[in-house]
């Protein structure tokens, strides 16, 4: 079993910048990827981005390309998520989730989540 704990979400204005953290414990040695997904109301859950854990290896929607950034400090078994320019569209809860197979872009993939955490965007 893998727990993930995300922490770091908030009301922000848009332009501004959010780090988002996903701490992990348990069988982390099992974890090959960890990503980032996304919910807002009313909306399906969409895929932020990913990366291998070991290898660091990252992958980003194409909505988020320049202006997020997936990062791992495994002594601290913790994955970011730097968000920057932040607009009122990215107002979602931030779910981070852990794969013992694959870092790809759909939640079947996914093995254990997080319990989320509200970024609000204010125009």
């Amino acid at each position: 079993q893998v727990q993930l704990v995300e922490s770091g979400g908030g009301l922000v204005q848009a332009g501004g910048s959010l780090r988002l953290s996903c701490a992990a414990s348990g069988r982390t040695l099992n974890v090959f990827a960890v990503g980032w997904f996304r919910q807002a109301p009313g909306k399906e859950r969409e895929f932020v981005s990913s990366i291998t854990y070991f290898g660091g290896s990252t992958y980003y929607a194409d909505s988020m390309k320049g202006r997020f950034t997936i990062s791992r400090d495994i002594a601290k078994s913790t994955v970011y998520l730097q968000m920057n320019t932040l607009k009122t569209e990215d107002t979602a809860v931030y779910y981070c989730a852990a794969s013992s197979r694959s870092g790809g872009a759909t939640t079947a993939e996914y093995d254990y989540w997080g319990q989320g955490a509200q970024v609000t965007v204010s125009s």
